[in-house]
């Protein structure tokens, strides 16, 4: 199997879309292919079917047999790229570190190398009975997370 000329005709499917960004490219056994593909608007079914027929057309089968599948992330899954944490500004994640803590909170922003989340927390008052709410933040570091996924709330 060709590997580069599939990189080819995924890059040229992919430019076709500027929205379009690739999460994930896998070439599995018995000629099995796995294209994760995401956008910051979602990815359409339409879309993921150009994308396995700009590829798919421009290979033969009869040299090589082949399965492919082009696929969206699913929400339960964790994120992968970079892109997937702006993507998702604004909304609560869940993330496991690789010092066996978590965090949970609001992603509010993404740099370079790391993201930071907002959450708020009761704790007891500093003078007195009861409780206050404080806000509380935490920059995390790419490196050091091990899973982050997107809480889902209904």
């Amino acid at each position: 199997m060709d590997k580069e000329k599939i990189k080819g005709l995924l890059k040229d499917a992919l430019e076709e879309n500027s929205e379009l960004f690739l999460i994930e490219l896998k070439f599995l056994a018995d000629n099995k292919i796995f294209i994760e593909v995401d956008s910051d608007q979602g990815v359409s079914l339409k879309e993921c079917i150009r994308i396995s027929r700009g590829i798919e057309h421009n290979l033969d089968r009869d040299e090589e047999d082949f399965s492919l599948e082009v696929t969206s992330p699913d929400i339960a899954k964790p994120l992968k790229v970079k892109r997937q944490y702006v993507k998702n500004i604004n909304r609560i994640l869940e993330v496991k570190l690789k010092d066996n803590s978590a965090v949970q909170g609001e992603l509010t922003k993404v740099s370079d190398n790391e993201i930071e989340l907002e959450w708020k927390a009761r704790e007891p008052k500093p003078i007195g009975k009861g409780k206050i709410t404080v806000a509380k933040s935490k920059i995390v570091q790419f490196e050091d997370i091990l899973e982050a996924k997107v809480k889902i709330i209904f």
